[in-house]
């Protein structure tokens, strides 16, 4: 049976569904980042088609509107989509207005363990995969570019063409599960002659990938386009803001760390470490030391590590 299993970090919980020891499924949470289903206090700043209301000091659009209230009104804003990182930084989150009560986003139910079980069950494959969007898959290979309009995947391979589109559309689906990856998707199929094998291909799609998606066939040229609710960013955007994603990663890497340490990185990473000493302090308190940092230009932004202080 899948099992999730969730590692609370410094700056970020983590959760992953695992199945046969593998992870299906990834969330990464950021520490400050209000999640999906927290209902809030807030105040109308506008109503109309460009409704927008303030709750918790956060600017949160409203598509739905505001109908029967007027601007200044106090409202509860239920939180429908994240404030996304990555690629869009700037785009506000989405909200709208309920009756409930305020109250905490649900929590997800799973086991609490620590980063060795993760490891395990192939997290740092994960995190490699989000870095590079590059995915090996028996016969072929995905690459994976986000967009702000919309996360594209290319399927290249060694198979036969009919063959490789089936393979690949199973590949893409288990990826975008895996990742958390929502809102509009471009799926790059190798063309295939012949209705029937773009047919298999789409049917593996509705076979791996959880409902709710929409999706269209898949078009003479081997595109395929799925839809699905966009809630918080996948692993991919987060990774895309590579400063703060390698910050982090590095964090989690000292941690069973003893004593007294230095982190050295690369500068973007130590600005990020900078501009976040909260972190450091729970590092610290982590590590039973204090912690110092060092720059070192001449390192890659993902070859951050620990050395005795």
């Amino acid at each position: 049976m899948p099992e999730w299993l969730i590692e609370r970090g410094i700056g970020e919980t983590r959760a992953a569904l695992v199945e046969d020891g593998r992870i299906i499924e990834a969330r990464v949470a950021r520490e400050g980042v209000v999640p999906v289903g927290t209902v809030l206090e807030g105040q109308l700043k506008s109503v109309g088609r460009n409704a927008v209301a303030i709750a918790g000091g956060q600017e949160y659009l409203l598509p739905k509107g505001a109908p029967g209230f007027t601007e200044g009104a106090s409202v509860q804003v239920e939180v429908t989509r994240e404030a996304l990182a990555g690629t869009e930084p700037w785009k506000r989150p989405l909200g709208r207005l309920t009756n409930e009560s305020v109250r905490q986003a649900p929590g997800q139910d799973g086991r609490e363990v620590s980063g060795s079980e993760l490891d395990e069950a192939g997290w740092l494959d994960l995190l490699e995969e989000a870095r590079s969007g590059i995915i090996q898959f028996p016969g072929g290979e995905l690459r994976v570019f986000v967009t702000p309009a919309m996360s594209l995947i290319d399927v290249d391979g060694q198979l036969p063409p009919a063959e490789l589109a089936v393979a690949g559309a199973r590949a893409a689906a288990e990826i975008i599960r895996r990742h958390g990856v929502g809102g509009s998707i471009g799926v790059d199929l190798p063309t295939v002659e012949g209705k029937a094998a773009r047919q298999a291909a789409a049917a593996t799609v509705d076979e791996i990938l959880p409902k709710p998606f929409e999706r269209t066939a898949v078009n003479g040229f081997g595109f395929l386009q799925i839809v699905r609710p966009r809630c918080h960013a996948s692993t991919f955007e987060l990774a895309a803001e590579r400063a703060a994603f390698e910050a982090l990663v590095l964090l989690r890497q000292v941690r069973r760390e003893v004593g007294a340490v230095r982190l050295v990185a690369h500068p973007a990473v130590i600005a990020v470490l900078e501009a976040n000493p909260v972190w450091l302090e729970a590092l610290s308190r982590q590590v039973g030391g204090a912690v110092a940092l060092r720059s070192d230009p001449s390192l890659a932004i993902s070859a951050g590590h620990a050395e005795p202080a």
